[in-house]
């Protein structure tokens, strides 16, 4: 007779492989009843034998306590967004960009639904869920962790043995539609709020801070991909790997396929699209994905988006509105963008009051005036923005839009680059629509590095009206934070002094931290090394600067502007007199290493990786965070993982850690 111990485990096997047989495969082996049956022994045995209760038992799936907040999840691997078509011209247009980068005649897509839900992050170490996070911002995302452990197609732990240490998997959590009338028919039973569509809904249940009212929705997942991959390695296609999840117990969408070139692409749309009200989800689009991991390596990435990826979007409902005055939203960064205020209209399942302009090349191209009557749509099911303007109803009062020359907000200039499409307010330390992010921005970690000063008390200190810039931090005192919510004395006088000892920085933090536009810490270290004063940079013209290697037209205009700007430098000059403080700066043109790339993997034991990158930065190299046949060298640090055998497959040099140092001697 099995001990209890086995038994418990022989359970949870049978229970892992029947879930992965009705969630994944869809294709039950036993009734209901039968499952239940194991299910019920299972509990009765780990409720007779406490200490066999483990993390990732099946019975383990609600029971954690509420929550009083989210925490925050830094995403390892960003989650990025997918560039958008909306036509099939535009997707047309992609497939050629992919072709030519490639230098290929054809390319192999694997074509899938674009769900509309929430997406996520699952991280799974040794096989097992230990953290499960949204999409967020897609650098940062909420820890929600105890809510997806409820979601039944969610494996706590991945069938077989062959996975890597630590798998990071990306899905999609949804409600179908069944799920959906379900939820709302129980509202109105209870005499509660409904819902207004599956999104809202699986949103909201996902972000319950109690993890027993989440479990009593009916989320789903489909998983769609991978992010951090760590002691262990994927097949080469995508593809291949959507099939290794299957294996692994991961939910898959199984009418994804490989499709060959535009036409397959076209195809497949066209197919998804008729039957599309048939589904049993929601759906807004078709992603399209390069499927050979090699290629995608090959095209990269630009600004937030791969360029290897499209989301072919589905043709929105479109109505006629007036257009009662444009005016201009100042964005987190300093956009500026046209905004049409609309007489209220119903598309798409909601009243539209407003729409988005995009630009003053948008404004232009469509001809919009006060006044005109519009064609307006929500792309993507999401934003509204006007199609066109009807023009046989334009009268002689319509008013052409013109751009301000001031923001709005701060009335700094408004700056925009001839050959760039988005005007910028210049104001980014004092401009109130800025405001937030400046501060965030300042504080962070490779800039000012203020530790304890997070999001949520930034937020709070702009509502409460206490800064107003980012130099207004070093005049806050302990018995105003400490009746902060969420802060108590310790965390005060804890923030104050992180406050004081960020006041000793270098030069490039300082400038990095200031929030120049396209000013990162690389063009931040080069301004310092090359200038050495900050007085004397913010003298600089655009011609002094377009001198410096690596400082194009434009990055010059951006940092001209800046300086110029008598709101930015009165900061500043706030925060000099605060104390902020750093070493003078020897310029040196000594940059040996100019023109070699480098890439760091492993533990370092003299030094962290961080300041192994800046000592190599300081002598010129590039530092990098992946391999390729034009990579220098390799520093392999202990524990070096598989950027190792990869330097070895393309014949990199590899330098030890001595050998780095030594490096850095000479």
């Amino acid at each position: 007779m099995a001990t209890p111990e086995k038994r418990a485990a022989q359970l949870r096997e049978q229970i892992r492989y029947h879930n992965f047989r009705y969630y994944v495969l869809d294709d039950p082996q036993i009734p209901d009843a039968e499952y239940d049956r194991l299910m019920q022994e299972l509990q009765a045995l780990e409720t007779e034998h406490p200490e066999l209760v483990s993390p990732d038992s099946p019975t383990q799936r609600v029971g954690a306590e509420p929550l009083k907040v989210f925490g925050e999840v830094r995403h390892e691997v960003p989650m990025l967004s997918l560039d958008n078509a909306f036509s099939d011209e535009e997707l047309a247009s992609f497939d050629r960009r992919v072709r030519e980068r490639l230098e290929v005649d054809s390319v192999e897509y694997t074509a899938e639904p674009k769900l509309d839900g929430l997406a996520v992050s699952l991280l799974y170490e040794d096989g097992q869920l230990v953290r499960a996070a949204t999409r967020g911002d897609g650098a940062t995302g909420e820890n929600v962790t105890q809510n997806v452990r409820t979601i039944q197609s969610i494996p706590l732990r991945l069938l077989g043995n062959d996975h890597p240490h630590r798998l990071e998997v990306r899905g999609e959590v949804f409600i179908s539609r069944d799920g959906f009338r379900r939820l709302n028919e129980r509202a109105l039973q209870q005499g509660q709020k409904i819902f207004a569509n599956p999104r809202n809904a699986a949103a909201g249940s996902l972000r319950q801070l109690d993890p027993a009212v989440t479990a009593q929705r009916p989320l789903e997942i489909y998983c769609y991909g991978t992010g951090l991959v760590e002691g262990g390695e994927l097949p080469g296609r995508h593809s291949e790997i959507l099939q290794q999840l299957r294996d692994w117990g991961l939910r898959v969408y199984p009418g994804i396929e490989r499709v060959m070139g535009l036409e397959g692409c076209v195809k497949y749309y066209r197919q998804l699209e008729k039957q599309r009200d048939q589904l049993a989800f929601d759906i807004d689009g078709v992603v399209f994905k390069v499927d050979r991991l090699d290629q995608r390596q090959q095209l990269g990435f630009v600004a937030r988006a791969p360029r290897w990826a499209v989301a072919r979007k589905f043709a929105a409902q479109e109505e006629l509105t007036r257009v009662i005055d444009i005016d201009v939203q100042v964005g987190r960064t300093g956009a500026i963008t046209p905004v049409a205020r609309l007489e209220p209209v119903f598309v798409g399942g909601v009243t539209v009051t407003n729409a988005t302009l995009h630009n003053e090349d948008e404004v232009r191209r469509k001809d919009v005036r006060v006044g005109d009557t519009v064609v307006v749509r929500r792309a993507g099911d999401v934003i509204p923005e006007i199609v066109s303007v009807v023009k046989e109803r334009r009268s002689e009062t319509c008013r052409s839009f013109v751009m301000p020359t001031q923001c709005p907000v701060c009335g700094s200039d408004i700056e925009k680059i001839e050959g760039e499409a988005v005007a910028r307010c210049t104001g980014g330390l004092y401009c109130a629509a800025q405001r937030r992010e400046a501060i965030k921005h300042f504080a962070s970690r490779r800039a000012m590095d203020i530790e304890g000063l997070g999001d949520k008390l930034v937020d709070q200190l702009v509502d409460l009206k206490l800064v107003e810039d980012v130099a207004d931090l070093y005049s806050l005192r302990p018995e105003i934070l400490a009746g902060m919510e969420r802060m108590g004395d310790k965390s005060a006088h804890k923030l104050i002094a992180a406050l004081e000892c960020s006041k000793e920085t270098t030069l490039e933090r300082f400038l990095y931290a200031l929030g120049i536009r396209e000013v990162g810490e690389a063009t931040a270290r080069t301004l310092a090394q090359e200038f050495g004063d900050l007085e004397v940079l913010m003298q600089a013209s655009e011609a002094d600067l377009e001198a410096i290697h690596d400082i194009g037209p434009v990055v010059a205009r951006h940092i001209v502007n800046f300086f110029q700007q008598a709101h930015n430098r009165e900061v500043i000059d706030k925060l000099l007199t605060a104390g902020v403080h750093w070493q003078a700066v020897t310029v040196s043109r000594h940059r040996p290493l100019e023109g070699h790339t480098y890439v760091i993997t492993g533990t370092l034991s003299s030094m962290t990786r961080d300041q192994a990158k800046q000592g190599l930065q300081a002598l010129g190299a590039k530092v990098s965070g992946s391999l390729s046949k034009k990579t220098s060298a390799l520093v392999a640090g202990d524990n070096p993982g598989s950027k190792l055998d990869k330097a070895e497959k393309l014949q990199v040099p590899v330098l030890s850690e001595q050998d780095m140092i030594e490096l850095l001697q000479q």
